[in-house]
């Protein structure tokens, strides 16, 4: 297999939609695209937003009906970005033309390994990815799970990839539907504070302009801060938090609001919700 830290090997992404083109985009921008990329989409219009992109082939199904299959055959790693109802079919229609030694990687909400094992079969190397939509500025976190048929190398290659856009965590994948409450589902609980620091800030008679500039600003350089420095975020708390002072008043409230309790009450919610959506209900 190519050195992944340096290139890597045709790819092919079926369905490179919101998620799949951001990890498109990131591979261009990191020039890991030298054994080049092949990206479907069901509409010209679509397929033309990837068209201009160095090293990629864009193509429109409806203009190719056998876009997938032709994409899946002329690869080494796949990535599979259509909707979860649509994988099982996709995955039939490609079986036949994958070649050996072809890694195959889902984007697909709670489409487990063991589907793709069913249609693809146990032999093919398959790897289940859950990366987040801060991928989408090259800060993502993916989860990344190995199917049984996946060695070392295989893993590096597609963590290779995925690191375009951001950090990789590897778990098994009965862990998968957890790490997706909090990386996953993690931006729109950011996204709810921003909301309610904002709404807060109204309330205390700013403008609009000036109490989402406020909420956004703090948020962002907060967590740019944090990113910056080896500080664990306690830590980094309590030095904005003086005895005694107006922020230790501020935060006490919250944390008499149980937000421990309601953090982790979000995430069994959302894992529940994952497991009742694999099952198919």
């Amino acid at each position: 297999m190519t050195d992944a830290t340096t290139s890597l090997p045709p790819i092919a992404f079926l369905g490179a939609g919101s998620m799949g083109g951001a990890i498109l985009r990131g591979l261009v921008a990191a020039g890991l695209v030298d054994g080049g990329v092949t990206a479907t989409n069901r509409s010209i219009a679509k397929a033309a937003e990837l068209a201009g992109l160095e090293g990629v082939t864009s193509v429109a199904l409806e203009a190719n009906p056998r876009g997938n299959v032709e994409a899946a055959a002329a690869a080494d790693v796949v990535l599979v970005g259509v909707k979860p109802a649509m994988v099982p079919d996709l995955l039939d229609e490609i079986a036949p033309h994958l070649r050996p030694g072809t890694i195959v990687v889902s984007l697909a909400a709670g489409v487990t390994l063991a589907t793709f094992a069913r249609h693809l079969g146990d032999d093919v190397v398959t790897l289940r990815s859950m990366p987040n939509t801060p991928s989408l500025v090259g800060r993502g976190v993916t989860g990344l799970a190995a199917g049984a048929s996946a060695s070392p190398d295989d893993v590096a290659v597609v963590r290779a990839l995925f690191e375009t856009v951001g950090a990789v965590v590897e778990v098994p994948e009965s862990q998968i539907d957890a790490l997706s409450t909090i990386s996953g589902s993690g931006p729109a609980y950011v996204f709810l504070l921003v909301e309610e620091f904002t709404a807060a800030a109204e309330r205390m008679g700013f403008e609009h302009d000036q109490a989402r500039l406020l909420a956004e600003q703090t948020f962002v350089g907060a967590a740019t801060l944090m990113d910056s420095s080896d500080v664990d975020p306690a830590e980094l708390r309590r030095r904005v938090t003086s005895p005694k002072g107006t922020t230790e008043r501020a935060v006490a409230v919250l944390q008499g609001a149980h937000l421990a309790d309601t953090f982790t009450e979000a995430a069994e919610a959302a894992l529940a919700r994952a497991k009742e959506l694999a099952a198919g209900s």
